[in-house]
């Protein structure tokens, strides 16, 4: 019994790890998820416990993962089936976190406390370089004027995303459900104008749909939502004056970038990764398919039906490491039946965590809910999903929210 209480507690102290090492240490994160995984399969042979293979996400995840492998092997050079082999730790992580880590309500508790923690810095340091220029590592904004926070590079606003659905919001609603309603609205407030003022157009989006979806869940969140979205537009009409470079960026660029999408560096991509998918439908190119692939010039013709230009360019316009979607990055690796497997997972883990709603009682499950539909929201540009610094944050999230599920309970009328 001793061991097998080291074991949890040490693949606990490798989740609370993780996150930061998501900010500082990526090679690391990904060890200590390889490490959870190994610790979770010891736990696994020990108590000849597998029940949870038997779940329908994990038999769907297990599917996507066959499939990329056979389309890595068939279609891929060897490094390709080499990664796609070990993709697995990742569906494996989460499934460890359910079934296993997370289980017990302080787990969970121990990492919503450093999710509350590193939203706080991450916050702070955006502060920080905003009023004083720098971050306390000394790294100014970048120069087309996103906020760093506490990075070198502009990565904040996709990592407070992460980081402020589960981890602030959820104290949000605690105090506006309770006596504390003036600091739960200027919380709201701090929040949402840190994400303006970090100035990545995706995150700001994506957050204020995070606001909304918790608006339709929680009819006493409504109020705030109305306050924080007037001031949040107050505060883009001040942009030119309170930080003329996030206006530039945040409102300018994007509604250049808008007028005309299908010609711009993210029509591009999508256009090349839907003419694969096309190309390949039933199975697709393997592991870094498209990285590999979509320089070939029969991917170059577009869609001129569709009025989508040909962006040939000899094989640059339209290509990148990966086609910033997870669902295109997807199709392009597994074909369409892996897309369709990945949609059906994404819908019961969704499903699953819909079924235990109680923002009343268990706002952080709440949030979760809203984090999983805002993170893998379709219709969003992305990083590389099966990168560790992005498959750390999404499946973290996924297998948190799974096990935050576990009981099943009606939708609240709060």
């Amino acid at each position: 019994m001793l061991n097998e209480v080291w074991l949890r507690r040490a693949a606990l102290a490798a989740v609370l790890l993780l996150p930061v090492f998501l900010f500082y240490g990526r090679a690391i994160a990904d060890a200590l998820m390889v490490a959870v995984d190994l610790l979770f399969l010891a736990h696994c042979w020990r108590r000849r416990d597998w029940g949870w293979a038997g779940q329908v996400w994990v038999k769907l995840a297990g599917a996507i993962w066959l499939l990329q492998l056979a389309a890595s092997l068939i279609m891929g050079p060897p490094h390709s089936a080499l990664e796609a082999l070990f993709m697995l730790r990742v569906p494996l992580f989460a499934a460890a976190l359910q079934a296993w880590v997370l289980a017990a309500a302080p787990a969970r508790r121990a990492l919503w406390v450093v999710f509350l923690a590193l939203a706080a810095w991450t916050a702070s340091q955006c502060w920080e370089q905003y009023l004083t220029g720098h971050n306390l590592m000394g790294f100014p904004r970048w120069p087309d004027g996103s906020l760093t926070g506490p990075f070198y590079k502009p990565r904040a606003g996709e990592i407070f995303l992460y980081l402020a659905v589960p981890g602030l919001l959820p104290v949000v609603l605690r105090w506006v459900n309770g006596r504390q309603w003036g600091a739960g609205v200027a919380l709201l407030l701090f929040t949402l104008t840190t994400m303006i003022l970090i100035g990545q157009r995706m995150p700001n989006l994506l957050f204020v749909f995070a606001l909304c979806i918790t608006g339709v869940l929680v009819r006493r969140f409504r109020p705030p939502l109305a306050i924080a979205l007037g001031v949040g537009a107050l505060a883009l009409v001040a942009l030119p004056v309170i930080s003329p470079p996030t206006f530039a960026k945040l409102v300018v660029h994007f509604v250049r970038q808008m007028e005309n999408f299908k010609a711009s560096p993210y029509g591009e991509l999508y256009t090349r990764a839907s003419v694969m998918i096309a190309a390949q439908p039933w199975l697709g190119f393997g592991f870094d398919g498209f990285k590999d692939f979509c320089g070939r010039p029969e991917y170059f013709h577009g869609w001129p039906g569709l009025g989508i230009p040909n962006a040939d360019n000899g094989g640059i316009a339209g290509c990148n490491l990966h086609p910033h979607n997870y669902y295109l990055q997807i199709g392009t690796m597994a074909g369409v039946p892996g897309l369709a497997l990945f949609l059906a997972m994404v819908v019961v883990w969704l499903r699953r965590a819909a079924a235990a709603l109680r923002p009343a009682a268990d706002p952080v499950q709440a949030m979760l809910f809203v984090a999983l539909c805002v993170v893998l929201w379709p219709f969003a540009s992305t990083s590389a999903l099966f990168t560790p610094d992005t498959s750390g944050w999404v499946f973290l999230l996924a297998g948190w929210g799974l096990a935050a599920s576990g009981v099943e309970a009606k939708p609240s009328n709060m």
